[in-house]
């Protein structure tokens, strides 16, 4: 087989023209930005000093750590009076930090609070914008065997009954499409090792759970508690099977 040779480019393949990924993964790879990146990743924004403490770091190295991060363009960050809150920059940076989860060992328990704590989190917690968990995957496996939404590779495409259904929910699909991100995109759950809902329409109806009242967020981490009235309508709206 002739392989095709040029001493120019054989001299400058430092000069490469692909993206700088080593880079980008120096950022996710340190503990403490880990832990940060981690904090947000419910979609919200939380202060330097709340982050901080979540990253088990000293002010002055959590602003360092802040401060590559948002250099980085991972995270985004607003000023109000003497406090800057910070946020991830795009669902682009929870997707990856959702990916490498995937990719990770799982962590092993060493305290009663931790057990607790990833109980929760595989029960039912906020991808970014989106559910996830074992109930956001039941959701999904819901809406398939009834066949209000169809997997088509790595998106869910909805049927007409899924239309009248989402409806029925107040969810205007037409407006989720038009969006300038993907509509029902399948986001593998790094707990469940299966697909969930993401893009427009998981954003919504996650909204739409948290309207209602069926979840609500946990104060300390991204888990998200069923109520009474979400473990009722779940059930029989969505088919949650529930202890």
């Amino acid at each position: 087989m002739f392989l095709w040779y040029d001493p120019l480019v054989q001299q400058n393949l430092s000069a490469s023209p692909d993206p700088d990924v080593a880079a980008a993964a120096a950022l996710f790879a340190e503990p403490a930005r880990a832990a940060i990146l981690y904090a947000l990743l419910g979609g919200g924004e939380l202060p330097a000093s709340e982050l901080a403490f979540r990253a088990s770091a000293s002010p002055q190295a959590a602003s360092a750590h802040l401060a590559k991060l948002v250099n980085g363009g991972l995270l985004a960050v607003r000023a109000a009076g003497r406090q800057k809150f910070f946020r991830l920059a795009s669902g682009e940076v929870g997707r990856a930090m959702e990916a490498l989860a995937a990719l990770a060992a799982p962590v092993r328990v060493r305290a009663l609070a931790q057990d607790s704590a990833m109980r929760r989190l595989r029960e039912a917690r906020s991808c970014y914008d989106h559910l996830a968990g074992r109930v956001g995957v039941a959701i999904t496996d819901g809406l398939t065997e009834r066949g209000l939404v169809r997997r088509t590779g790595n998106a869910f495409a909805v049927t007409a009954a899924g239309a009248r259904f989402f409806g029925a929910l107040g969810i205007d699909l037409e407006p989720l499409r038009e969006r300038h991100r993907s509509f029902a995109r399948a986001c593998m759950d790094w707990t469940e090792r299966r697909p969930h809902v993401a893009g427009a329409l998981g954003a919504a109806l996650l909204q739409r759970f948290l309207e209602e009242g069926w979840f609500e967020r946990a104060a300390c981490d991204r888990a998200l508690r069923v109520t009474v009235s979400g473990r009722r309508n779940l059930s029989r709206r969505f088919e949650v099977e529930f202890a």
